[in-house]
């Protein structure tokens, strides 16, 4: 093996967006989720100190109204909505360290520290402001990024806003963030979105407003309590309040920067406005921002409007966790707009999961108790397999270190598809027991035991089916990489046990 990842750092911190307390979780926010999730465990594979933050927005207009619709307060409808989400990633094992929430005390003092240190250094202003804004975008258009009056993102009829704002002064990090990006070449992926967000940069920077006096639901301004945080100000802060920023130096100083995994939508706010925030506060900026595009169903972006949305647990009933969790990994591309439909997860699922991985499992289980008693043999040291293994264990380990789980699982299939031709080569249920079919048995365990570890990013609970299924005891997430994917470490000697299917055909 090559030894790609043995030099990266220890510490690996990745988030996800925090997602809106109203909205219903579906499987846009899934996609995102899984993604960093699998990217978190991959990760603590590595033996890295891992950090994955997810969490909610509760603050805003859109909030406030939709409380006073049903007669409570912001905070009653933000502790009431919020179980959706935590419900969600719950069921599609998330593991995620924390979960913010823009609500809590600690996000708050975040805030603020946050602000002060931007008007400190002379990057905040008072101004009367009018322009046309999207409640849904929590965000000001010009005319000319609207279609008609309508924002293009939601479909939904801008307002005329006039108000006292505070601004930030992003017109002044122009150059900054030219030379930052010129810097960090990898500081936004794919490269596309790099040139998206150097094409609004260039375009020229207007300053953008960060208060409201319109509403009380948010975050006090520390020097003008007359004024409540504007959402972006507020929402992007939350990656560094988890990681310390307050009050915790010593976390920050392991945690921070960290990685965003976010859906294009929101690239300026990621791309532009937090790392000049960041700059004028004396702080670093992300580390990498990776930029995917949308889940469309039907050719169309899911929106309530659209009644295009779908439920993560709706297809958890079908396919199982760890079946939706492969589709939107292995279907789908990080990066380009992907396109959902029940037949293709459907076939996702029959092809990898039924027809590769599953019956490679159920045959060599098979085959064990037939030839060999039910006890595993030890794999061959010399296998062709190993070559494999260790070829596509390098372009797994590449593809993880790019954000890119489809090509990972590409790799990781390549390994199962040579395993299930070399077995049907040799056809060992038709041999008479000996020491050439405990040689193709055993090479067939140890493939399934790396392969359960480098699945278990994706399919946690099946991977640790298989480690068990094949005589090994604890999970296969336990186990540390590269050094548990080299060749040869199946003992032999152990009890296969061949069980029910562990992904059973779907019609």
């Amino acid at each position: 093996m090559s030894g790609i990842i043995e030099d990266v750092a220890t510490s690996f911190y990745v988030t996800t967006p925090i997602y809106y307390v109203n909205d219903a979780p579906h499987i846009g926010h899934a996609y995102t989720t899984i993604t960093a999730d699998a990217l978190a465990r991959w990760h603590r594979l590595l033996g890295e100190d891992v950090m994955f933050l997810t969490g909610t927005d509760e603050h805003g207009l859109k909030v406030q109204r939709v409380a006073e619709e049903n007669n409570c307060s912001p905070l009653e409808w933000a502790d009431r909505t919020v179980i959706r989400f935590q419900d969600e990633w719950k069921l599609l094992n998330i593991s995620n360290d924390d979960f913010i929430r823009t609500s809590e005390r600690r996000h708050h003092l975040s805030v603020q520290k946050l602000l002060q240190a931007c008007y400190d250094a002379g990057d905040i202003d008072l101004q009367v402001y009018e322009g046309l804004y999207c409640v849904s975008c929590e965000a000001y258009f010009t005319e000319a990024e609207l279609d008609g009056d309508k924002c293009r993102i939601h479909g939904r009829p801008v307002e005329l806003v006039k108000e006292e704002n505070y601004f930030f002064k992003l017109s002044k990090y122009e150059t900054r963030l030219l030379e930052w990006y010129e810097n960090n070449p990898d500081f936004v992926m794919p490269k596309t979105k790099r040139n998206e967000a150097l094409g609004f940069i260039r375009q020229g920077l207007q300053d953008f407003s960060i208060s409201r006096t319109s509403i009380n639901w948010g975050v006090p301004l520390p020097w003008d309590d007359k004024h409540v945080t504007y959402v972006w100000f507020d929402a992007l802060t939350n990656y560094i309040t988890a990681a310390g920023f307050e009050n915790d130096s010593e976390k920050y100083a392991v945690r921070w920067p960290g990685i965003h995994l976010i859906g294009k939508d929101i690239l300026r706010f990621h791309c532009v406005y937090w790392p000049a925030m960041l700059m004028s506060a004396g702080l670093e900026p992300p580390k990498h921002v990776h930029v995917h595009g949308f889940l469309l169903v039907g050719g169309e972006k899911m929106s309530k409007t659209r009644l295009n949305q779908i439920g993560p647990s709706e297809l958890v009933d079908e396919f199982g966790v760890d079946g939706v969790r492969h589709h939107f990994l292995h279907d789908q591309p990080f990066g380009p707009d992907g396109e959902f439909s029940h037949e293709g997860m459907l076939a996702r699922y029959n092809s990898d999961l039924a027809n590769n991985l599953g019956n490679l499992l159920s045959r060599v289980a098979t085959v064990v108790e037939k030839k060999c008693s039910g006890i595993g043999p030890a794999p061959d040291p010399k296998s062709n397999l190993s070559k494999v293994v260790a070829e596509q264990y390098d372009l797994a380990a590449n593809a993880w270190q790019r954000v890119a789980p489809s090509e990972a699982l590409d790799a990781v299939w390549r390994i199962i598809k040579e395993t299930n031709s070399a077995l049907e080569q040799s056809e060992p249920w038709k041999a008479e027991p000996g020491p050439e079919v405990d040689l193709v048995l055993g090479d067939a365990l140890e493939v399934l035991r790396i392969v359960s570890i480098l699945t278990a990013p994706v399919i946690p609970d099946s991977s640790a089916i298989i480690w068990n299924r094949i005589g090994l005891s604890g999970r296969p997430e336990e186990q540390q990489l590269p050094q548990s994917a080299r060749w040869g470490q199946y003992p032999g000697g152990l009890l296969v046990t061949k069980g029910a299917p562990l992904f059973p055909r779907l019609k």
